[in-house]
C-alpha cells in the first residue's frame, strides 16, 4: 500500500494525514508506520499483510476497550480500525527497547537496570490479571480453565511435529514439561499474551508508561506474561518481578518462576504453531530452524 493510498483511507476516516511517514517492517501481521497528521500530531499506522486479520482486529478492539478500563498505563486508543488500516495517536513514551528491522541491533531506551521498571511492570501485572472474568466473558474473548492449558500445549504440539517437524530434544523437553503436575496452575487469569521490553513503553528513567500489541490477550496461564520477561532480563530479574508482583497484591503459585522458564523455552513451539496457521513460507522455514529441524 502506497502512501497516498494510506492518505486517501485514513481521509475516508476523518483523519488528514501528512506524506512525512516511516515504516518498520518486523510486525509479523502488520507493517507499522509513523505518520504526522496536518496538525502535526503523530499516529501510528498498523497496515494488515494479509486479508484475514478481520476477526484478529475485531478481537483486539474489544481487548483495548476492556483493558483501558483497569490499567493505570497507557494502551492503544484506535481512532481508526478497518480491515485495510489501524490508526492510533503515538504514545507518549517509546517502547522500552526495539530491534533494527535490518541488522536486529537492540536499542534501549533507557537504562535497562533502572530500578523502577520492575516494581511498574509488577503493578500493570497486578491490575491486568485482576480483570474480572465477566467482563472478558461479556466482550467474548478467549477463556482457558486450568485444564485446557496443558491440553493446548499438547494439541499445538501434535500439529506442529506433524506439520514442520521437531527435534527430539525440544519434543522431550516439552513432553517432560506436559507430564510434570507440579508445574501447571489450578487458577487462570486474564493476561496479555506477548508481554515483553519491546511491547511495553517506558519513561527516560525506566518506568513503565504503556503497553501495546494487545492481540493474543485472553484468559490463561499467567506464566505467559512473566516469560518474555526472562528472554530479555534474565532469571535473576524474573525473580525479581515475581516477588515484587506477589508483594503488590498479584495472586502466585508455588512453581511461577520455573513454568515462566518453560513457557519461555516454548517459544519455538508458539512460533511454530503461528507458521502452520498462516501458511507462510518464511514464517516456516524460520520456524523449522527454530525447533531444530
Amino acid at each position: 500500500m502506497t502512501i497516498q493510498q494510506i492518505q486517501a483511507l485514513a481521509q475516508q476516516h476523518g483523519l488528514l494525514l501528512s506524506e512525512e511517514m516511516a515504516f518498520n517492517e518486523m510486525g509479523i501481521d502488520f507493517k507499522i508506520g509513523f505518520a504526522k497528521d496536518l496538525n502535526q500530531r503523530q499516529w501510528v499506522l498498523r497496515v494488515p499483510r494479509r486479508n484475514d486479520l478481520d476477526s484478529q482486529i475485531e478481537s483486539e478492539s474489544r481487548i483495548l476497550d476492556l483493558v483501558k478500563k483497569y490499567l493505570s498505563v497507557q494502551v492503544p486508543d484506535w481512532k481508526i480500525a478497518s480491515s485495510k488500516l489501524v490508526a492510533y495517536p503515538l504514545l507518549k513514551d517509546p517502547p522500552a527497547l526495539s530491534f533494527d528491522e535490518k541488522t536486529y541491533e537492540v536499542t534501549w531506551h533507557f537504562d535497562q537496570h533502572s530500578p523502577k521498571y520492575v516494581p511498574s511492570l509488577a503493578k500493570a501485572l497486578v491490575e491486568l490479571h485482576n480483570i474480572p472474568l465477566t467482563e472478558v466473558i461479556a466482550k467474548d474473548l478467549k477463556v482457558l480453565k486450568p485444564q485446557d492449558l496443558r491440553a493446548e500445549i499438547s494439541e499445538r504440539l501434535a500439529l506442529v511435529k506433524s506439520e514442520l517437524g521437531i527435534s527430539q530434544s525440544l519434543q522431550m523437553r516439552y513432553q517432560t514439561w506436559l507430564d510434570n503436575d507440579t508445574l501447571w496452575p489450578d487458577f487462570t487469569c486474564f493476561i496479555h499474551g506477548d508481554l515483553y521490553a519491546g511491547h511495553t513503553m517506558a519513561t527516560a528513567d525506566g518506568e513503565v508508561s504503556g503497553i501495546i500489541d494487545w492481540s493474543t490477550a485472553h484468559v490463561s496461564d499467567l506464566a505467559l506474561d512473566f516469560s518474555g520477561h526472562v528472554n530479555v532480563f534474565g532469571e535473576k530479574s524474573l525473580r525479581e518481578l515475581i516477588n515484587e508482583y506477589e508483594k503488590q497484591g498479584g495472586r502466585v503459585f508455588d512453581k511461577l518462576y520455573e513454568q515462566s522458564i518453560e513457557r519461555a523455552a516454548a517459544s519455538a513451539l508458539a512460533y511454530g504453531f503461528f507458521a502452520v496457521q498462516t501458511n507462510d513460507q518464511n514464517h516456516i522455514a524460520a520456524a523449522k530452524v527454530q525447533l531444530g529441524v
